[in-house]
C-alpha cells in the first residue's frame, strides 16, 4: 500500500464566532516520535526471547546472553525456551500464547526470535496485535520470522529488524553481524558501503525496503501477511533449495506483479543451493532472467540472510540506495516527525512512513 512519505495533521482554526474580539484558538500540538517507530532500547532495558517456529535449549543461548550482558541489556525467557512438540518449540497454541505475552508485555522492550525452521505462519493468525499498534517494540529474526516481518508489515507498516538471532548472537565488538543488530537496537541509522559485484545493475533508488526470505515471500503471497511492492525496495534471500524451486518463487513474483513497480532489487544470500540434473544456471542467471526488461537497480550478494555475514536491516523504513558494480551504499533516510493534536481521549494514529 503507498503511503505519503510525509504526514502533517492540521486542526483549523474555528472561523466562526468571536469571543472577546478573539478568535477561538486551535488545539495545542506536540511533536510525535516518527510514526510507528518502535522505540530504541538502552541500558536497562530488557529483551523478551520466544520461539514461534523451531525448539532452543536454554544450554544453547550462552553466547546470546554474553551479547546482552555487554549491551548492558536484561533478558526474559518465553514458555517456549526447553519445549518441544514434533518439529516446534511447543504445540501451536503453546508457541502463539509465549510469543502474545511477550508482545503485550510493557517490561519487554524488544523481542529476538530464538530460531527460525518452520511453525510461524501456524500461529501468526492466533496473535492479537492491538496493544502492538499502540505501544509497538523492536521485533528481531529472520528465515522463517519473514512472516512476523511480512505480516507486521502488512497490517501496521510498524518497522521491524531481519538480523540475527539467538544463535547467531556473539560479542558485539567481534562480529559484524551482532554489531549491526546492537547498532539498530541502539539507535543507529543504518548506512552501509560494501564492495559491489560484476553482475549488479548500476543505479540510484530511494524507498521503504520489504522482504526477507523468498519462500515466505511465497507462501505468504495471497493471504493476510502478503505485502505490496511497488515503489518499495524488495530484498531477498533463501537457503537450501533447489534452484528449480527458485525459479518458480522468482516466476510467481514475477508474475504477480511483484517485480514489476518495485524501486530497487537487493539480493542477498542464496546459500547452499541445490542442482537436479542438468540445471545449471546459477541464481543470479536466474534472477536476472525475471528482471532483466526493468530498469532500477539490482544489487547481488548482499551480505544479509543465511550467512556469517548477516547483516542487520530496519525493514519498513525508507533508504537511499545506489548500486554500481565497484560498491553498494544503503543509507536509512531520516524519518520525519509528525504533528498531531494533543488529545489525552485519543491514541496517536501511527501511520507508515
Amino acid at each position: 500500500m503507498n503511503r505519503k512519505s510525509f504526514l502533517q495533521a492540521f486542526v483549523p482554526l474555528t472561523l466562526g464566532a468571536f469571543v472577546a474580539n478573539k478568535l477561538t484558538a486551535a488545539p495545542p500540538v506536540e511533536a510525535v516520535l516518527p510514526t510507528g517507530m518502535p522505540p530504541f532500547l538502552k541500558a536497562g532495558d530488557t529483551i523478551g526471547i520466544t520461539c514461534p517456529a523451531g525448539p532452543v535449549s536454554s544450554g544453547n543461548l550462552g553466547n546470546c546472553l554474553k551479547a546482552m550482558k555487554s549491551w548492558g541489556l536484561n533478558v526474559k525467557y518465553g514458555d517456549t525456551i526447553n519445549k518441544r512438540w514434533q518439529r516446534y518449540a511447543g504445540t501451536d497454541a503453546e508457541r502463539a500464547r509465549d510469543f502474545q505475552e511477550l508482545l503485550d508485555d510493557d517490561s519487554v522492550n524488544a523481542i529476538i526470535f530464538g530460531k527460525g525452521g518452520y511453525g510461524t505462519m501456524r500461529i501468526i493468525d492466533q496473535v492479537n496485535w492491538d496493544k502492538f499498534r499502540r505501544k509497538p517494540k523492536w521485533l528481531v529474526g529472520f528465515s522463517d520470522i519473514t512472516t512476523v516481518h511480512l505480516h507486521v508489515h502488512a497490517i501496521s507498516g510498524i518497522p521491524t529488524i531481519h538480523g540475527d538471532m539467538t544463535s547467531g548472537l556473539s560479542l558485539y565488538d567481534k562480529d559484524s553481524s551482532s554489531k549491526s543488530l546492537r547498532d539498530i537496537l541502539f539507535g543507529k541509522p543504518v548506512g552501509y558501503v560494501l564492495r559491489g559485484h560484476s553482475r549488479n545493475r548500476e543505479g540510484n533508488c530511494a524507498g521503504v525496503m520489504v522482504g526477507g526470505n523468498l519462500s515466505l515471500l511465497q507462501a505468504c503471497s495471497g493471504s493476510v501477511s502478503d505485502i505490496t511492492t511497488e515503489g518499495k525496495i524488495l530484498f531477498i534471500e533463501d537457503v537450501h533449495e533447489y534452484k528449480y524451486c527458485i525459479d518458480r518463487m522468482l516466476m510467481h513474483l514475477k508474475r504477480s506483479g511483484k517485480l514489476e513497480k518495485i524501486t530497487g532489487l537487493i539480493v542477498g544470500g542464496f546459500t547452499n543451493t541445490r542442482e537436479e540434473g542438468d540445471y545449471r544456471q546459477s541464481v543470479e542467471d536466474l534472477i536476472w532472467e525475471k528482471v532483466k526488461d526493468y530498469d532500477y537497480p539490482v544489487c547481488f550478494n548482499f551480505p544479509a540472510g543465511h550467512i556469517s555475514n548477516n547483516l542487520a536491516l530496519k525493514l519498513g523504513v525508507r533508504y537511499d540506495l545506489s548500486v554500481s558494480k565497484t560498491d553498494v551504499i544503503l543509507n536509512e533516510k531520516p524519518a520525519e516527525m509528525v504533528v498531531v493534536p494533543t488529545n489525552k481521549d485519543s491514541s496517536v494514529n501511527r501511520v507508515p512512513i
